[in-house]
């Protein structure tokens, strides 16, 4: 295949649509506002095809297994490196806001707060038992595959290749139907990714030219400490987890590449979701871990946005000058390891999961939320990086806990990302 010029590179095209976002939203604003519709057309689009590749991929990746308790203890095990690693977020959130203390001198009287939160506020029930029970659950067999809940994709996929696997001689012929329409729906995938400059040009220009690059000065430390937090997640903690699993965290940035400049430009992980399953399957992962792993991990394994949660609940505490002491804190951090798993497949969880942490926390008042509902945007894009990067790793750890990680094909493709990247294109 001959060697793409450095402008036909997807990452480097996604780069520059960055940039030129930037400097329209900065030096024409009211024109960058304009450009938003650009953005939600392509997430549009992206989420257009998330839930029959969720289906596709998981229902194929269950049906080639004759073993369901295998299938079971696959499940399992990525739930515990879910629950331990989206704790241990949460720990290290709480951990930097003690240290740091970002929100510290504001000196912020709770009465003067003013804004609107109660739209985030209205939905923290939706993060209780009842309301993720309530959310998982479809209308029917087929709604979830025209939704955009993962969870009930996840849900209907796993029953529907149980069957396949409990009537296999009966099903194959659906099996194989299956199979091949697999071949188109990536195709799509690669055509829709075309478009990712534009989508990114056009969501950063949005942001930009709205909230503009002067409105955080005031709030820079809890951004910057929030961005250093998260890149202290990623290169200590799930570096050290990547080392021991026998690969470089690194190396794995540098695949993942273009997805990580798409939810950048995009301020969202599902963006990404689709070629990242297929890039992670090219790197060794077996489609039945990748199946089941990285769209569950997209509910359960926020990393980004639990670090987030206690950081921005310290940092509202301490500008309202509220003391919580130890005691205190500790409740914080187990209604939020609740709070962020109950809120799985609810639309914007990252706010709404904060609203329904301080609804149960009466020390410090939801209103306080408005301090930070203007920079919320800003924090978004490292939610959403920490959030994929996250549940790429561990992909890969459970594909070898698993014994199903080709370690030779993971390191190939690490090492040599191009020849990854031109079989994607074939």
């Amino acid at each position: 295949m001959q060697k793409k010029k450095f402008y036909q590179e997807l990452y480097i095209q996604v780069l520059i649509a960055i940039i030129l976002g930037i400097l329209l939203g900065k030096f024409y604003p009211e024109l960058g506002e304009k450009m938003k519709f650009l953005g939600d057309a392509f997430i549009k689009l992206v989420k257009m095809i998330i839930a029959p590749i969720i289906f596709i991929t998981l229902t194929l990746g269950i049906a080639h297994m004759s073993d369901l308790k295998k299938v079971g203890r696959i499940a399992a095990k990525a739930m515990i490196y879910f629950i331990t690693f989206s704790t241990l977020a949460l720990v290290i959130g709480l951990i930097v806001a003690n240290v740091v203390q970002p929100g510290a001198g504001l000196n912020i009287d709770p009465a003067t707060l003013s804004g609107d939160v109660s739209m985030y506020a209205s939905k923290a029930h939706e993060t209780t038992l009842t309301g993720f029970l309530i959310n998982i659950i479809p209308e029917t067999l087929i709604s979830p595959l025209v939704g955009d809940n993962i969870l009930q994709v996840l849900l209907v996929a796993i029953l529907f290749g149980v069957a396949l696997v409990l009537t296999k001689e009966k099903s194959q012929k659906v099996t194989d139907f299956l199979q091949m329409m697999s071949f188109p729906i990536f195709k799509i995938v690669h055509i829709l990714m075309k478009l990712a400059p534009i989508g990114a040009f056009g969501a950063i220009a949005f942001t930009v030219g709205k909230y503009g690059l002067a409105s955080i000065i005031n709030l820079i430390y809890l951004v910057a400490t929030f961005y250093f937090t998260s890149i202290l997640f990623v290169t200590l903690v799930l570096g050290s987890v990547a080392w021991y699993n026998g690969f470089n965290i690194f190396k794995l940035l540098r695949y993942l590449k273009e997805e990580l400049l798409l939810v950048l430009g995009t301020s969202s992980s599902e963006a990404a979701l689709p070629t990242l399953m297929e890039k992670m399957e090219k790197a060794g992962c077996s489609k039945t871990i990748v199946g089941m792993v990285i769209p569950t991990g997209y509910s359960f394994n926020l990393d980004g946005t639990n670090i987030y949660m206690t950081l921005a609940s310290l940092f509202i505490a301490q500008a309202l000058n509220i003391h919580l002491s130890l005691e205190k804190q500790i409740i914080l951090l187990l209604v939020a390891m609740l709070s962020s798993k109950g809120a799985a497949g609810v639309t914007g969880a990252g706010f709404i999961t904060l609203a329904a942490t301080l609804a149960v926390v009466p020390e410090i008042p939801i209103a306080g939320m408005t301090l930070i509902l203007g920079i919320d945007k800003f924090m978004s894009e490292c939610r959403a990086l920490t959030n994929v990067i996250g549940n790429s790793v561990a992909t890969v750890v459970v594909a070898n806990w698993e014994n199903q990680l080709d370690k030779d094909q993971l390191q190939l493709a690490l090492n040599h990302p191009r020849r990854i990247e031109n079989d994607l294109e074939v």
